[in-house]
């Protein structure tokens, strides 16, 4: 696997474990574009748009927390969170086989061990009442049916940690009343970076009750 050189910004923040970030990146331009998970214009803002935006996450996993990427495809955010925080425990939950297997290739090849790769659907993953500290995704469904795939997979107290557009804000408010249904119990769109870099995370807390 060809790595693909990290700018200044990643090598910073990535420090000691930047060569695997540039291995990782490397997939994604390489095998990633091959097998149809990014398209080829994407290759020349991999680290831009995909990499960096991801690690804007970071700061809001607790430490040791246990963290679904729901919706993993080529790993963004989850491999992405992996490789920062090794302290983790990350699982990937793809439904897809093509997705699932590149997944694997890049767990093996940047051994990861913290890492487990599921593919499931997240209806399906539910039904064996996993219970994560947090569940992240990027560009998977819009805020209301995501909530309601991710939030069975919290546990009481946990977060939703979802990547979005520009009309985050909106979004969160349209979603209002079938949140409320779902118990969420806390909600706020975070902004982060400016101009061209600017990113949006949704944060979804669910009940700290049982499941009724």
């Amino acid at each position: 696997m060809k790595p693909l050189s990290a700018p200044p910004e990643a090598k910073a923040l990535f420090g000691a474990v930047t060569p695997a970030a540039e291995r990782y990146a490397g997939w994604l331009a390489g095998p990633g574009v091959e097998r149809g998970l990014l398209g080829p214009r994407e290759v020349d803002r991999i680290w831009s748009r995909h990499v960096l935006n991801c690690a804007t996450l970071e700061p809001w996993l607790a430490p040791s927390a246990s963290m679904c990427d729901l919706g993993s495809g080529a790993g963004l955010p989850g491999v992405v969170l992996a490789l920062l925080r090794p302290d983790l425990q990350v699982v990937l939950l793809e439904p897809l086989l093509r997705r699932e297997t590149f997944l694997r290739e890049v767990v093996t090849d940047l051994e990861l061990p913290q890492v487990t790769v599921v593919r499931a659907r997240a209806e399906e993953y539910a039904r064996e009442r996993p219970r994560h500290d947090v569940v992240v995704a990027r560009a998977v469904a819009p805020i209301d049916r995501l909530a309601g795939w991710a939030l069975p997979l919290l546990r009481p107290g946990g977060a939703l940690l979802a990547l979005k557009g520009a009309s985050a804000t909106d979004d969160l408010a349209a979603a209002s009343s079938t949140l409320d249904r779902l118990g969420v119990v806390d909600r706020e769109v975070i902004t982060s970076g400016e101009g061209a870099n600017v990113t949006h995370i949704v944060r979804l807390v669910r009940s700290a009750a049982e499941d009724r």
